[in-house]
C-alpha cells in the first residue's frame, strides 16, 4: 500500500464543492463523499440556511481520475454511478 506523496488521490467538483479522495477508502466511503449533498440536512446547515454556495445546475459535476474526467450523476443508485464508484475504488486501492 502506498503512503505519503505516493498515495492515490482523486479530485472532484460536485455541487460546487471541491472534493479530494485519498486512498484507500471503502466503496461506501467513496459513495458518501461523492454524493455528500444527498445526506446533508438543510435544517442544520448554516451555509444552506444563509443561501450561500448554492449549486448551479448549469454546471456539470465531474470527478477526475487517472482515466480522465467523468460526470457525476445526480443519483448514486444508477449503474453509471456504481461503475464510477468501482473505478474510483480501483484507482485508490490498486493492490486489492
Amino acid at each position: 500500500m502506498a503512503t505519503g506523496a505516493d498515495s492515490a488521490r482523486i479530485t472532484a467538483k460536485v455541487h460546487g464543492r471541491d472534493i479530494t479522495l485519498d486512498g484507500p477508502l471503502t466503496k461506501d466511503e467513496i459513495r458518501n463523499r461523492i454524493w455528500w449533498w444527498q445526506s446533508a440536512d438543510p435544517r442544520t446547515s448554516k451555509e444552506q440556511e444563509d443561501g450561500q454556495h448554492q449549486h448551479d445546475d448549469a454546471h456539470t459535476d465531474v470527478i477526475t481520475t487517472l482515466g480522465g474526467y467523468y460526470e457525476v450523476s445526480a443519483d448514486p443508485r444508477t449503474p453509471e454511478a456504481e461503475r464510477l464508484v468501482e473505478m474510483v475504488y480501483d484507482e485508490l486501492d490498486p493492490d486489492e
